[in-house]
């Protein structure tokens, strides 16, 4: 028998999104911007307290987004707890989008955006920014007069980790008279830069947060939208009711009352970050300036035979040549003994930018 189910026109016409491949277990994740150094003990003493009976409720959320609200600075209510970053971006498709209406981004960027875009049939209008890797304010301005329905800006952006500065972000709220501007935070804690107090200020603002990244509960899959209360209610009507596990919610809790071991990690990959891009310098990489957990690179012609020659070292690093240009790499920032790991790497494998120049001038 023959059947031809009614696949909507949407996901035929659009590839699958394919995340890095599986077996990352045991080998130098830098591909990532997870956090190589793990969450804090207290979140691992708080999980083993689950109990059987616990695990067979239903979860339950005032108390837990009570705390965390607390965390952020925001009422109960201006907060809404999702199953990590991505769930808490595809609700505002479920919200604002209709298929045929437009969302407005800027590449390169975090993909999953133009990827709920295409699953909604929606139309993409994409920028780009310089090749200097700076956001492309004027040209924001001038296409939000066509009011699309929503405006992601990760900030720091992945992969450039350029920083927006509140003053064009102002002027961006100002300027999005019709449309829902989305700033994702992920990478708040390393840029110490967040909007979050503006939420009542701008109606039409909506600030992405997670747990994935400083907390370090990427396994865990815990994120928010941080919003006006009337903003927030509205999304809580795409929302099912159990949208987020027991086991995120207590991993969470237990990783902001230990905001000290956050803090040293953020202290950390900033410090390393920034000898890191020195040392990208002296083997003839060129980096950009970054305020997240990683740092974008570009090794030139020899960069896609030293990314291969890493990977079959187990030493990970997320290509961007698709996105950017051949030889562009993201390289997530690890420990100062992982980093050096991966230096020792690249200088031992004959592919380093200046050995590559030094060879084509013998």
């Amino acid at each position: 028998m023959k059947v031809r189910l009614p696949v909507r026109r949407a996901i035929l016409e659009r590839m699958t999104y394919e995340p890095p491949g599986e077996g990352r277990s045991g080998k130098l994740r830098l591909d990532f911007n997870e956090n190589t150094s793990g969450c804090s003990p207290a979140v691992v003493r708080a999980l083993a307290k689950l109990t059987p009976k616990l695990l067979a409720m239903y979860p339950e959320y005032q108390q837990s987004t009570r705390r965390l609200a607390r965390y952020f600075g925001v009422a109960y209510r201006e907060l809404l707890l999702a199953n990590g970053g991505d769930d808490a971006l595809r609700v505002f498709f479920d919200a604002f989008v209709e298929p045929a209406s437009s969302i407005l981004i800027c590449e390169p960027t975090f993909p999953m955006y133009r990827y709920y875009a295409e699953i909604a049939g929606a139309r993409v209008a994409a920028l780009r920014y310089t090749t200097e890797m700076e956001f492309p304010l004027a040209e924001t301005l001038a296409a939000l007069r066509k009011k699309p329905r929503v405006l992601f800006i990760a900030n720091p952006n992945n992969p450039t980790g350029t920083l927006l500065d509140k003053t064009a972000i102002a002027r961006i709220l100002r300027a999005a008279t019709h449309t829902a501007v989305v700033i994702d935070e992920a990478y708040a804690e390393f840029s110490g830069v967040t909007v979050v107090p503006w939420i009542r200020r701008h109606p039409n603002l909506f600030v992405v947060r997670t747990f994935s990244k400083a907390a370090g509960l990427a396994g865990l899959r815990l994120g928010a939208v941080i919003s006006s209360q009337a903003n927030v209610a509205l999304l809580r009507r795409a929302m099912p009711p159990f949208p987020v596990n027991l086991a995120a919610l207590v991993a969470a809790e237990a990783a902001i009352r230990d905001r000290a071991a956050i803090r040293r990690y953020v202290r950390d990959v900033q410090d390393t970050r920034r000898w890191f891009a020195a040392q990208l310098t002296r083997i003839g990489a060129t980096s950009y300036p970054s305020a997240g957990n990683f740092l974008l690179a570009d090794f030139g012609p020899s960069g896609s035979a030293l990314f291969r020659t890493l990977e079959n070292q187990g030493i990970l690093l997320r290509e961007r040549s698709r996105e950017i240009a051949p030889g562009f790499v993201r390289i997530s920032i690890g420990t100062r003994k992982e980093m050096r790991r991966l230096l020792q790497a690249i200088d031992a494998s004959g592919c380093a930018p200046g050995r590559a120049s030094k060879k084509r001038s013998n």
